[in-house]
């Protein structure tokens, strides 16, 4: 079960960050993945996906069915990316 966001100050912390600025910092992250030499962007989508899967977890108990079916997919889309770039 995930923990509450008043007990865990790093949950408080993210949940400060602008939606805009989270946002923007994905797809800059994203965008130097996609420009990167084939196994250096393998690997920096895989941590993408992996941050990705644990805001997943954590707020899945709040999320209304067709956001979770929506990340879900966005996970396993960038997923397979990364590892299409790693093999």
């Amino acid at each position: 079960m995930p923990q509450d966001v008043a007990n865990n100050p790093l949950l408080r912390r993210l949940a400060r960050i602008p939606k805009t600025t989270a946002l923007l910092g994905t797809l800059a992250l994203l965008l130097v993945a996609v420009l990167l030499p084939n196994p250096y962007s393998g690997v920096l989508l895989l941590a993408l996906a992996a941050a990705l899967a644990a805001l997943l977890v954590t707020t899945w108990p709040v999320q209304p069915p067709a956001t979770r079916a929506l990340r879900v997919i966005v996970l396993t889309l960038l997923t397979a990316a990364a590892l299409t770039r790693l093999f």
